[in-house]
Order: C-alpha cells, then sequence, then structure tokens
C-alpha cells in the first residue's frame, strides 16, 4: 500500500489516463507486425540484443516496466530470464497473457504501477527494463525513483526515451506519425519528450551511473533501425549502481 499523510486523500497515481487509452484501444492489434505497432516489432531484436550483451539475461530475474502487451517481456524471456512485466493497462495485459499462452511462453504479467510495485518488491530484480514508456507519464522522476527501488545490489537498469529537441520534434511526431505513419497520430506530445541530461541527472539522485548512451535511427530507405552515437531523437541507456554493493531493499 503507498503511505499516506493522515488527514489528506492518497496521491493520485502516476498515471495519465489518456496516454493508457490510446494503447489499451488498440489492444488487439499489437502482435501485429504490421499494425500500429511495427516499430516496436522492427526494434525490438536491436533493443533485445543489446540489453542482452550488457545483461547476459539467462537465469536473470527481470522487471519489464510498461510493458504493453509483452513485446519484449516475451523475447527476453525466449532468452532464458525469468521475466514479470508491469503495466497500467488492462486491456494490452490480457493480450500479452493470451499470447504467451499461444507462444508457450512463461511471463508473470501483472496491472499496476512502477511506484505501487516497488512497495513490495524492493532490491527484487537483476535487471529492469524500461522502454519507451518514460515520455508518457505525468512525473517521469518517480518512476526512475521506484525503478531504483526495485532493482537488486549489482542490478543493470535500462531505459528508451526521445529527447527534446526540434529534430525530434520533426522526426518522431512529422515524421513518424504524420508523413511516414510509422505511428498513429498522437501516439506522442513533444512536451514530453525528455532530454539525456535530466535522465541523466534523475539516475544519479538515486545513486545509479549512467553506463552507455546510444540512439537509435530509423532509415525510410532500407527501413532499419541501428544503433548510433547521436542521441538527437531516440535513445537507450544503461545504468548501474554507482557503488556495486549499494542496497535499496530497505
Amino acid at each position: 500500500m503507498l503511505m499516506t499523510t493522515p488527514g489528506r486523500e492518497p496521491a493520485p497515481p502516476n498515471v495519465d489516463a489518456a496516454e493508457v487509452a490510446k494503447f489499451t484501444s488498440l489492444a488487439d492489434e499489437w502482435w501485429d507486425p504490421t499494425g500500429p505497432f511495427a516499430t516496436l516489432h522492427a526494434i525490438n531484436p536491436l533493443r533485445l540484443n543489446w540489453i542482452d550483451e550488457h545483461a547476459r539475461l539467462r537465469g536473470k530475474k527481470v522487471l519489464d516496466v510498461g510493458c504493453g502487451a509483452g513485446i519484449l517481456s516475451e523475447a527476453m524471456a525466449l532468452r532464458g530470464a525469468s521475466v514479470t512485466g508491469i503495466d497500467a493497462g488492462a486491456e494490452h495485459l490480457e493480450m500479452a497473457r493470451a499470447h504467451a499462452v499461444e507462444s508457450g511462453v512463461e511471463v508473470d504479467y501483472l496491472r499496476t504501477t512502477a511506484e505501487d510495485f516497488a512497495e513490495r518488491n524492493a532490491g527484487a530484480f537483476d535487471v529492469i527494463t524500461c522502454m519507451e514508456m518514460l515520455e508518457h507519464v505525468p512525473d517521469p522522476d518517480s518512476v526512475v525513483s521506484a525503478l531504483a527501488r526495485l532493482l537488486a545490489p549489482g542490478g543493470k537498469l535500462f531505459l528508451s526515451t526521445i529527447n527534446r529537441t526540434p529534430r525530434a520534434f520533426a522526426e518522431a511526431i512529422i515524421g513518424a506519425e504524420y508523413l511516414l505513419r510509422l505511428l498513429p497520430r498522437g501516439t506522442h506530445e513533444y512536451a514530453r519528450f525528455i532530454r539525456p541530461s535530466e535522465l541523466g541527472a534523475s539516475l544519479r539522485g538515486q545513486g545509479l551511473e549512467l553506463r552507455q548512451l546510444r540512439g537509435l535511427t530509423y532509415s525510410p530507405l532500407t527501413r532499419r533501425y541501428r544503433l548510433t552515437p547521436s542521441v538527437a531523437v531516440n535513445y537507450l541507456l544503461y545504468a548501474e549502481w554507482a557503488d556495486p554493493d549499494t542496497s535499496r531493499a530497505l
């Protein structure tokens, strides 16, 4: 249970109902590789390999925050990880569970927020992923704080989001949503994009140190994604405890 101050109503969860509705309304289309989530299917092998390169997923206890219908969660489970996926949307979690049964993949899916889950599972996970979610919540710092509480000593944290730059507005919104139609219109709001310096400061405030920062770019000619040194638009980062012996299980 979340802690409350006597005489006050509980603080609202760090969830934007309108943002959740954007994705739950498309729940039946999550696993269509040519549908509204085609970009997630296209980038999934790239981000999966990048995570596995640094975390060696086999045998690890992994938490996928903002898991949607389980595209990354299933892939990590197939690499030998014990995966829990959490999300605020009921409809796409139902789709995630159904697809896992069809695929014969074991993933534990729960409807909750990172903050609430951290109250009961501090220090429980070797690897945490939170991909393409931070730009959709009212308070990204609150999520980062919860992720730090959930991360075990020696654990590894992987995040991805979108930089707040004019180029990101041009490519991630105008280009991807309106011109190339890679994403449904209205998927992103520019004001919610997060600069790497802002996210890095949030991580440092929790005792985490950024280990690697990579950009993610898309070529309309080849229709392929690749990692790049430029973080002007989409980027991924990998962080660890600044002190390897740090324990958040307090």
